[in-house]
């Protein structure tokens, strides 16, 4: 249970999707506090009575500009992340400008949790992303594949006939059947599709993971996104579930120019 009012005297760091607001208040590394909001409206009353404080946002769908503009109550200490931001860790990249603003802060957030070590990032959302750290603290790149729901919703838009359907491993026709999973041979057209998005999904997963392991040995594999906690049982373990991975990693960035502006501050006192 949250409190009534968000902490103080902290960082917030905001990652705002296409449909909510996540935040999370931040004393140094402490994660203290994480909310969702359906816009920035409540989150901005919550705030027009506290004192000024470092705020980094990341949006894979909204402009610098435009976030600035709509957050301009919260002073002039407000970073948005992109392909411009100084980070923590290397970027190998072709094209910078172009990597979401998530899988940045994923990235930040692996290297920030487990330093030296390579680190293969799943981040399962909208998309699902496979990213990967190496043991020098640089972003290697990765792949990005249809989530979930976008596999559910292409076959049913892209085809005449099939249903739109979903996936709930507390759904009462899988329970039904005594299991929470798809069965892989399916006898119904509904359980077919589900069976062929969730196994599909599942089998690819890991097979990233067994080929980073082959290739990078002693890779950590971290999972997080909305969709990640019907997966992670499913996963060839070991599987770090870090629900918070992005909040963490926008955390250390904003961190990590915030010291580095400081530093770069003359002494008024000279």
């Amino acid at each position: 249970m949250t409190t009534p009012h968000p902490p103080t005297a902290a960082n917030l760091v905001i990652d705002w999707g296409n449909t909510t607001v996540k935040t999370g208040w931040f004393n140094g590394s402490t994660l203290l506090d994480v909310r969702r909001y359906d816009s920035p409206d409540p989150l901005l009353a919550q705030l027009s009575d506290q004192s000024p404080m470092p705020v980094i946002v990341s949006s894979t769908s909204r402009s610098a500009a435009g976030i600035k503009a709509r957050l301009a109550a919260l002073g002039n200490d407000v970073w948005v992340l992109d392909g411009m931001t100084p980070v923590p860790i290397g970027n190998a990249y072709d094209t910078p400008h172009t990597l979401g603003a998530d899988r940045v802060a994923g990235a930040v957030g692996a290297a920030a949790l487990f330093p030296g070590v390579p680190s293969l990032i799943l981040d399962l959302g909208t998309c699902l992303t496979a990213d990967f750290v190496d043991r020098d603290g640089v972003f290697r790149g990765g792949l990005i594949s249809p989530g979930l729901a976008m596999r559910f919703r292409a076959m049913h838009e892209q085809t005449a006939r099939l249903p739109l359907v979903g996936f709930d491993k507390d759904d009462p026709a899988l329970n039904g059947a005594g299991q929470n999973w798809p069965a892989l041979t399916a006898t119904n057209t509904r359980q077919a599709m589900q069976s062929g998005v969730v196994n599909g999904l599942m089998l690819e997963m890991n097979g990233i993971i067994d080929t980073y392991r082959r290739e990078q040995p002693g890779t950590v594999v971290l999972l997080c996104g909305g969709d990640a906690s019907s997966f992670e049982s499913r996963l060839k373990g070991p599987i770090f579930a870090v629900p918070e991975l992005v909040l963490i990693g926008l955390n250390r960035i904003l961190r990590y120019n915030v010291e580095n502006l400081q530093a770069d501050t003359p002494d008024v006192d000279a």
